[in-house]
């Protein structure tokens, strides 16, 4: 299918922050205070990074479901089913981010605490919508007429490359939430400490997690 396959390989490439932002939520532990940060706060912290393993998986293998069919010679039809399915199980994790975060609430004790939470909800909540967007978009794609596929799938993966800067603001939103104690209380948890260790070999997650 020559023609289809590079647009999904420049779908795949715009995919790669993906994973970087969830990363972000696990912060990286700073010099904590001998006391360690407040209870409430850990407390806080666990409510929100035990939401975030699996879905820190299903948008991990949408990445990697997507690069695979980069790297075949996947039909149309192969390729609208997997990046559709892909789309979706994004459009689905950041929301459920973005539902435990809010649910979670405002870290306790954190000035403009609110505020930073409602950012980083906005935030997921967007890619959210933006990828179930996407996932409609490819499914009205014809796989019937090659040059329309081709066509549609660049203008998909055009519009991923634009989303880079929603992931940029949601890494920001996640880093002014992490502040002080909110970040070393993150750091303590186990289902944080997975997500940051299971990214680190990745230069760009190190830089955006770190």
């Amino acid at each position: 299918m020559e023609g289809t396959n590079p647009v999904n390989k420049k779908l795949a490439a715009a995919l790669s922050g993906g994973a970087v932002l969830v990363a972000a939520l696990s912060g990286c532990s700073s010099n904590s205070a001998p006391k360690g940060p407040d209870p409430k706060l850990v407390s806080w912290a666990k409510s929100v990074c035990d939401a975030v393993p699996a879905q820190d998986a299903k948008i991990k293998a949408a990445n990697a479901a997507i690069s695979t069919t980069a790297a075949d010679t996947a039909k149309p039809e192969t390729l609208q089913k997997t990046d559709s399915k892909a789309f979706q199980d994004m459009a689905d994790g950041y929301k459920a981010i973005a539902t435990a975060v809010n649910a979670a609430g405002a870290p306790p004790g954190v000035s403009g605490g609110a505020k930073r939470l409602g950012d980083v909800v906005k935030s997921f909540n967007s890619l959210s919508t933006s990828y179930a967007d996407l996932k409609k978009q490819v499914d009205d794609l014809d796989t019937k007429d090659q040059a329309k596929f081709a066509s549609g799938l660049h203008d998909v993966a055009t519009q991923m490359t634009e989303l880079e800067k929603k992931h940029q603001s949601g890494t920001e939103s996640l880093k002014a939430l992490q502040q002080g104690e909110v970040q070393d209380a993150i750091a303590q948890q186990p289902s944080c400490k997975k997500v940051a260790s299971s990214t680190s070999s990745s230069p760009s997650a190190a830089s955006t997690a770190g």
